[in-house]
């Protein structure tokens, strides 16, 4: 049966129905990274303590990188922090710890490395169709130290023909909408993965559409958690679907 629940994250008001990750920079003078740990502990989330030091590392390379190859539109410190690491962030309650998690669409490593700062014991795989990010995000892997995640260039169809079933959880973060990811993301879940849909303002519109999709390929939604990002950076709607059981 969905579940549906709302979160407020710090004085975040939303911006409508634009997804908080789409465009547009948070004008502050607060710290990032104090923003990003407080903002965390909102969501129940205490950062490990070699977190903040990586995501300085990650914040710094982003925008060099970023001035070169335009991974993001989002280039403030602010707006990094909040748009696009603490947004990373807000599914991991529904991610068990040592989780095989594959990231649809990583760009340049959202919502994956963040989450893999975080949780290390993920097991992750980030795919993307375009070269450079798949390169900046090698990049971030190798200056992190971290171990167990990979970046690939590719998409799912070609990944399900080598990985069908693989994944305890399949996430994407506004890569296309939730029909086309339920169809690209179901053929690689194990039989009790879940799939993550990180979705804006109008996630209810998109799962009334999906509920075709989902029939066909005997899915459900579990959940669907409703949250504001603090500063007025956006409305979330994360959408957690899974296999029904037979």
């Amino acid at each position: 049966m969905e579940k549906i629940n709302s979160l407020s994250l710090g004085n975040g008001s939303g911006n409508g129905d634009r997804p908080p990750f789409d465009k547009g920079d948070i004008q502050m003078t607060t710290n990032p990274l104090s923003l990003l740990s407080n903002h965390a502990a909102d969501l129940g989330i205490v950062l490990p303590q070699d977190a903040l030091p990586k995501f300085d590392i990650y914040l710094r390379e982003l925008k060099i990188w970023n001035e070169k190859f335009n991974l993001t539109a989002i280039k403030d410190d602010q707006g990094i922090a909040i748009k696009h690491f603490l947004d990373s962030l807000t599914p991991l309650k529904f991610i068990k710890p040592g989780s095989a998690m594959l990231d649809i669409g990583s760009g340049a490593g959202f919502p994956g490395i963040p989450l893999k700062i975080v949780e290390p014991s993920l097991k992750i795989t980030l795919i993307d169709s375009v070269n450079k990010k798949v390169t900046f995000m090698k990049h971030i892997i190798s200056e992190l130290g971290l171990t167990d995640i990979e970046a690939v260039h590719s998409r799912a169809e070609e990944l399900a023909k080598t990985k069908k079933g693989n994944y305890d959880v399949v996430i994407s973060r506004a890569l296309t909408n939730l029909s086309d990811f339920i169809k690209l993301g179901e053929p690689l879940l194990k039989a009790d993965g879940v799939l993550i849909a990180m979705k804006g303002s109008k996630a209810d519109e998109e799962v009334k559409e999906a509920v075709k999709i989902m029939g066909k390929r005997k899915m459900q939604v579990r959940a669907i958690e409703r949250l504001s990002l603090p500063m007025g950076a956006g409305e979330r709607g994360l959408v957690i679907i899974e296999k029904k059981i037979q």
